[in-house]
């Protein structure tokens, strides 16, 4: 059978419609590798009186320490203006600031130039976000996660629409039509798990209506999503390949190498082995995963700002999500070649079934977010948020 071609494949943009820009920051130091480090910098600005608190808080056209704006959605942070703020730093939350590397943020909306709250209303245990990026070689790749993304760039595509896994954001029509060619209905996780081991260039995905193909890829998807996301039981490699602390990570290592005959990754004159060529080469937004983690966790920040307060030494806690981060990249590294399997050679259900089915185009109100109103917000300075 001739290999089909995938031209006519619907964009991911048409089968989950629904998108939203991704979070700006406006600074960096709210954001950081481990929570203790933001709890001392909040402490260091509300410490801090007048022109001190204004340098230390980096004020952009969004955010100066007189802007009145309300708490995040689940009643995250505080309403007074930063100039008058003071007490505890608000509980950091678990982000996704760059692929695969979760770090922590102060959820406060003062702090946040675009904190997007749509995004915040339905970010919620069952919730998948998915961000496009670019892969190796420039492949596309479809990056899940359970945590907010603030990876900048791509805009974030919610698999829900609402809260508790509700209205799934799906072309209107799609769920049915596939139900109606593969003889059983999908589920919406099942679909975005079609997704990320079938798109290709364009971020098309070529979608199809042979059953047993469908499930080999929904399989081969949903491993990629359980290793991206990271919710449930711990990833494993088999024994003898797991890695190791094999000698002592430095206090505060400088250099990061990779050895490619031992399979080893080097700390300084730290060891970590063995370590699959396949973690060390994966890549994702254009660089290489691993020495982009490495480097958010050894950037110095500029003398006298919030971003320069970080931990005195590398905790316990950074060596374990590297052991983790290097499983993870290694599975991941395993079952991307086989992502390609699933349509190398099959029929596609093609962008132009879709419209004749009257799938697509998707209506406008798709593309919006979906009215949620569940919980009270609270506005600027303590007032109730109508939304």
């Amino acid at each position: 059978m001739p290999s089909v071609t995938h031209d006519d494949a619907p964009p991911l943009a048409d089968l989950m419609p629904w998108s939203v820009a991704p979070p700006r920051l406006g600074r960096g130091w709210p954001a950081a590798p481990d929570a203790v480090s933001l709890r001392a910098r909040w402490d260091a600005l509300v410490k801090a009186q007048g022109p001190d608190r204004e340098a230390l808080f980096e004020p952009t056209r969004s955010r100066t320490l007189h802007t009145a704006v309300g708490r995040l959605p689940g009643g995250l942070g505080g309403t007074e203006k930063l100039v008058r703020a003071s007490g505890p730093c608000p509980e950091p939350v678990r982000v996704l600031r760059a692929p695969f590397d979760e770090q922590w943020l102060i959820p406060d909306h003062r702090l946040i130039d675009a904190a997007r709250p749509e995004l915040w209303r339905v970010a919620d245990e069952r919730q998948v976000f998915v961000v496009e990026a670019p892969g190796a070689a420039g492949a596309p790749l479809l990056l899940a996660t359970s945590r907010l993304p603030l990876l900048g760039g791509p805009r974030v595509r919610p698999l829900y629409r609402r809260p508790g896994g509700a209205e799934p954001n799906m072309a209107p029509g799609l769920l049915d039509h596939l139900a109606a060619r593969l003889g059983a209905r999908p589920e919406p996780v099942d679909v975005l798990a079609w997704a990320v081991a079938t798109v290709r260039e364009g971020s098309r995905v070529p979608l199809t209506a042979d059953p047993a193909l469908w499930e080999r890829g929904v399989g081969l998807g949903r491993r990629a999503l359980w290793l991206m996301r990271r919710d449930g039981e711990r990833p494993k490699l088999p024994g003898g390949r797991r890695p190791y602390v094999r000698a002592p990570l430095p206090a505060r290592p400088v250099t990061l190498r990779y050895d490619r005959d031992e399979e080893a990754l080097y700390l300084d004159e730290g060891r970590v082995s063995p370590v699959p060529p396949g973690a060390w080469d994966f890549e994702a937004g254009g660089a290489r995963v691993l020495e982009q983690w490495f480097a958010a966790r050894t950037a110095e920040g500029e003398p006298g700002t919030l971003a320069a307060v970080r931990p005195a030494a590398w905790p316990q806690t950074w060596t374990s999500e590297l052991l983790e981060l290097i499983t993870v990249l290694a599975l991941l590294a395993e079952v991307r070649p086989r992502f390609r399997e699933p349509t190398a050679v099959t029929a596609e259900i093609t962008a132009t079934e879709l419209r004749e089915a009257g799938v697509l185009p998707v209506p406008p109100a798709a593309r919006r977010p979906a009215s949620v109103l569940d919980g009270r917000e609270e506005g600027p300075q303590g007032q109730l948020a109508l939304l």
